[in-house]
Parts: structure tokens; sequence; C-alpha cells
């Protein structure tokens, strides 16, 4: 009878991991999607005056820590996501200081 006990609890525990599991990766994959369109649109209207330059840097710095923690706690799902991130927030960064308010222009209209 204990053991039937002790079975249960593990049988639990596990699949309480697999939901927060599976929550945790759907998380990681909406944070790394929720990029793309605004690389799209920066790389295609060639301007990004709109973006801030101060929000993606703190980003950057944000996953930077992150991929540490990572690496540090040896939770590599936690390394892939934030190196993810940390790129395509880069590219944002990059793609701001390139398109950015250097041509001293106003932020154009998207028409949206």
């Amino acid at each position: 009878m204990i053991e039937r006990t002790r079975n249960s609890r593990r049988r639990r525990r596990l699949q309480l991991l697999n939901s927060v599991n599976i929550a945790a990766t759907a998380g990681a994959g909406a944070l790394m999607v929720s990029f793309l369109p605004q690389i799209a649109k920066i790389w295609k209207d060639r301007d990004a005056t709109g973006v801030s330059l101060q929000m993606f840097a703190v980003a950057v710095t944000a996953f930077i820590l992150g991929t540490v923690y990572g690496v540090l706690s040896k939770a590599w799902p936690v390394v892939a996501s934030n190196v993810v991130c940390r790129v395509l927030s880069g590219i944002i960064l990059a793609l701001r200081l390139r398109f950015g308010a250097a041509t001293g222009q106003e932020p154009r209209e998207s028409g949206n």
C-alpha cells in the first residue's frame, strides 16, 4: 500500500513537471516568434525610428544575463531560448542603429 502511494505521488509530480515544461516551452516559443514581425517591418520599411533603442539595449542585456543563468544552473532550454531571443533582439537593435534616427527624419506612417 505504501509503495502504491509513492508511485502515485511520483506519477503526479511527473505530470506536473510535464505541464510546467509544456507551458515554459510554449512561452519561450511565443517570445522568440514575437520578435519576427518587428524585424520584418523594419527591414521592409527601412525605418526603425519608432523602435526604442534603450528598451532593446536592456532586452539584449537581460537575455545575456538569462543565458548566463541558464549555463550556471545547467538549464539548457533556458540557455537556448535566451540565445535565440538575444540574437533576435540584437538584430532589432542593429537595425535600429542602421535605419534609426541617423537620417534625421521623422517616423513614416505605415498605413496600418
